[in-house]
């Protein structure tokens, strides 16, 4: 019987990696990065990737790992926030930027997941992300057409998943994680648990199996705090 289930991330990607292909990680910050793929990808010395992501990691994790390594043509992001090489490379010509309104990027997304080749969005009127872009007038006001995403693979992580591919996230964790599952030719991801079939409550399945091709038990699981703001404690109130 054939499974969807893997030993290692670099077996889960055996067959699947190309130079120039489009790639589609999960996550918002360092909040549900696909942390085990990732590192096989970097093994792998698959280039020319463009990739599609919120952002693109932080020093010396997620992504950075393959914008350190020039393993990155293209970026189609929303925040570039406070990383440094991508500011480095970019201002430089290394690297490609599509800088998309989160919302847009989103919407992108999941229009490529659900098949709607374009729609309508009044966010970018008047600016340079309408430039070169359709506009149009409903009901009196501007909207600018945008275009869907779609991927030769997504890679995405979870926190339980069972044998048919069926996914929960946890918390913030399920932010671009279901759509990009959706809107990838092959679709991998890493999970912290795996479940026995039946298992999981039907009712709180995020992303069904069919849009999940393989998976994987997470290696790494740091879930690193991108920036950690604390205060002193005050005493207790007597």
């Amino acid at each position: 019987m054939s499974t969807k289930i893997y030993s290692s991330p670099r077996a889960a990607l055996d067959g699947l990696l190309f130079d120039g292909m489009t790639l589609m990680s999960g996550g918002f910050g360092l909040v549900g990065n696909p942390e085990s793929l990732i590192p096989a990808i970097l093994e792998s010395g698959v280039k020319n990737l463009t990739i599609i992501s919120n952002n693109c990691g932080a020093d010396k994790f997620g992504l950075w790992l393959l914008l350190n390594n020039r393993q990155i043509r293209k970026m189609i992001s929303s925040y570039i926030g406070e990383n440094k090489l991508f500011e480095q490379l970019y201002l430089s010509g290394e690297l490609e930027l599509e800088l998309t309104p989160q919302g847009t990027l989103a919407e992108r997304i999941r229009a490529g997941g659900a098949g709607i080749p374009a729609f309508y969005t009044p966010t970018g009127v008047g600016t340079v992300v309408a430039e070169g872009k359709p506009v149009e007038e409903f009901e009196g006001r501007l909207y600018v057409r945008e275009r869907w995403l779609q991927a030769d693979l997504s890679i995405v992580k979870a926190w339980k998943a069972d044998p048919e591919g069926n996914l929960v996230f946890r918390k913030t964790a399920r932010n671009f994680n279901p759509i990009m599952a959706a809107a990838g030719k092959v679709t991998v991801a890493e999970v912290e648990h795996i479940v026995e079939a039946g298992d999981l409550d039907a009712d709180c399945i995020h992303t069904p199996g069919v849009y999940v091709d393989r998976i994987v038990l997470s290696t790494i699981n740091e879930k690193r705090i991108e920036q950690r703001t604390t205060r002193t404690r005050t005493e207790a109130v007597q």
